[in-house]
């Protein structure tokens, strides 16, 4: 499946829109990740703890929008998006949204 941030794939043809698809994803950060980012927040240097579940998350969310996308018969999504947002009061928590137009392309 091909899957792009633009609105055409070059070299294909859209031959059938399918409608919006989406998948979403939240990931609750665990108190360890939370100590070591912390730590690294006042003696500098990347979170990786914290840049592991932002990828995987990312990575579940494309997954899962690239499932519903097959279902419905698609070959490639175009135009996605991925969204991010913290949520609950500690902002411990992460939901990630990645959402596209399923399409049915061909070679030109």
């Amino acid at each position: 499946m091909i899957i792009t941030t633009t609105p055409m794939i070059e070299g294909k043809k859209i031959v059938k829109y399918l409608g919006i698809v989406a998948g979403e994803v939240i990931e609750g950060a665990n108190v360890f990740r939370d100590i070591a980012a912390s730590f690294k927040d006042i003696v500098g240097g990347r979170a990786s703890s914290y840049e592991e579940v932002f990828i995987r998350a990312r990575e579940n969310a494309i997954k899962e929008m690239e499932e519903r996308a097959t279902t419905m018969g698609a070959n490639a999504i175009v135009g996605i998006d991925l969204d991010y947002e913290v949520l609950g009061q500690s902002g411990s928590i992460l939901f990630i949204s990645a959402s596209g137009t399923a399409v049915v392309v061909e070679d030109i």
